[in-house]
């Protein structure tokens, strides 16, 4: 017989867990809030596990959708490698990845991710592009996997909702936005680059007759550090930064999304 816990086993490993869920096509999220989202996603869920105390609630929310495992707090611990506050874990297979094209197709806003490797700030990010209604995301082959399981805690659950691919070759994607009519934005902190407002204003103006008032924009952002790379900013792209008061350089990456995207996405919103 299968053990009903091994999709939870020495989940404090990022290393080992990276290693096993890829090879197993599979994910595991945390908390009530990513459970209700992946209930409500298309991932098909393999099991869920409660603790004793949470058992009641979760399984009210599961209402027979998918295998629960309900065991006592110390021995989700022990399996996990750490104590589960939040007393629910889920495992669900992953799906194909769509094609890039296909995903923002009928997208008017999108976010462009370069380099990002931590997975609370890709989180963050996918969070932040649900807020203003972006229609999808495209990450280079880099960028931190959206389906670990902080990345979808510290989202609230909206990586399972965002419509989201990687992309190869790099940075061809920018490319392909551009040629389907894409304005691309690429977010810098360099002194030399447009103030966003302006030209989110600008974008808004020149939309296209027929396009219901909406500019095709997709906003490209690269990692804290070394932000984008000298082939992504060589790419199609007008550079755009969000100016600061005197003596701040830069913005975490997540919160400068947050920023861009409201300068771009202000006027879609209720």
């Amino acid at each position: 017989m299968a053990d009903p816990l091994e999709d939870y086993r020495a989940l404090n490993d990022p290393v080992t867990r990276r290693q096993v869920e890829r090879r197993g096509d599979y994910f595991v999220v945390e908390g009530l809030l990513a459970l209700e989202a992946l209930l409500g996603s298309r991932y098909p869920v393999r099991s869920v596990l409660a603790t004793e105390r949470r058992a009641d609630r979760v399984a009210a929310l599961v209402a027979g959708r998918a295998p629960l495992v309900v065991r006592p707090e110390a021995e989700v611990a022990e399996v996990a490698g750490f104590d589960v506050h939040r007393g629910v874990l889920a495992a669900a297979d992953r799906l194909p990845l769509p094609g890039a094209d296909d995903l923002v197709a009928a997208a008017d806003l999108v976010v462009v991710v370069e380099g990002v490797t931590d997975h609370e700030n890709v989180g963050a990010l996918f969070r932040n592009a649900a807020a203003f209604g972006a229609g999808a995301v495209l990450l280079d082959p880099t960028t931190a996997d959206p389906l670990y399981r902080r990345s979808v805690r510290v989202s609230l659950g909206h990586v399972l909702r965002v419509p989201w691919t990687r992309v190869t070759p790099w940075p061809g994607a920018m490319r392909d936005l551009a040629d389907q009519g894409f304005a691309v934005l690429a977010l810098t902190p360099a002194a030399d680059a447009a103030p966003i407002g302006p030209v989110a204003d600008a974008l808004g103006r020149a939309a296209a007759p027929g396009a219901d008032g909406r500019r095709r924009v997709a906003l490209v952002v690269g990692s804290e550090g070394p932000g984008l790379s000298e082939a992504a900013m060589a790419a199609p792209a007008r550079r755009v930064r969000i100016p600061l008061a005197h003596g701040v350089d830069s913005l975490n990456v997540a919160t400068a999304v947050a920023v861009a995207l409201h300068a771009v996405a202000g006027d879609r919103l209720g």
